[in-house]
């Protein structure tokens, strides 16, 4: 076999072999996608309908204790039965798990930079696979809109005893002054990759 012909069939396994791998990513992309929106629609299934229950039976002051309590528990059982890690993040922090790490800052931010430029909240998703420390992570974040709903807590005119509430049960809180349609925060997801 000449020379040419040997490297001509070098690089053409070579470029199959790099073709085949990122269609194997390309595949371990979309699955990890799919799972971390599948695991919105879970932790959000469950968050939303049990907050409107606390609002209907005890109010918005009641809900934030709701909140303050049952979210985290909600996250945490969900975390356990899918493996990743389950987290809210917002650039207005209410509760100290939600402050955003360097990498959800800068998706929040672009986030940001997309509604401004007219994308729709509601469709606004992100995901990446770090590399640090010799392992690879695969990271997913859905950005979280502002409802009229949320405003009770989150807006610019807060009741007084719901303020109390917040003060009670998040004293460093940084997360009201939201408009109907703000970016509130995002739901941020991330898992291991074997």
């Amino acid at each position: 076999m000449n020379f040419k012909v040997m490297t001509a069939a070098i690089l053409s396994a070579s470029l199959t072999s790099l073709v085949s791998s990122n269609v194997i990513a390309s595949d371990s992309t979309q699955s990890n996608i799919a799972e971390a929106r599948g695991l919105v629609k879970q932790f959000g299934g469950q968050l939303k309908p049990a907050l409107k229950k606390a609002m209907k039976s005890g109010g918005p002051a009641v809900a934030v204790g709701f909140c303050h309590s049952k979210a985290p528990e909600i996250a945490k059982v969900v975390a356990e039965k899918s493996g990743w890690d389950i987290n809210r993040v917002s650039l207005k922090t209410r509760g100290g798990t939600a402050k955003p790490d360097a990498w959800e800052t800068q998706v929040l931010n672009r986030f940001n930079k997309r509604k401004a430029a007219g994308e729709a909240v509601k469709t606004m998703e992100f995901s990446e696979v770090i590399h640090e420390d010799g392992k690879s992570t695969f990271r997913y974040m859905k950005a979280i809109g502002t409802a009229q709903i949320c405003l009770t807590c989150h807006g610019t005119n807060v009741a007084e005893p719901v303020k109390q509430a917040i003060a009670k049960y998040y004293p460093q809180d940084n997360a009201m002054g939201f408009k109907k349609g703000d970016i509130r925060g995002a739901f941020s997801f991330a898992k291991v990759e074997k």
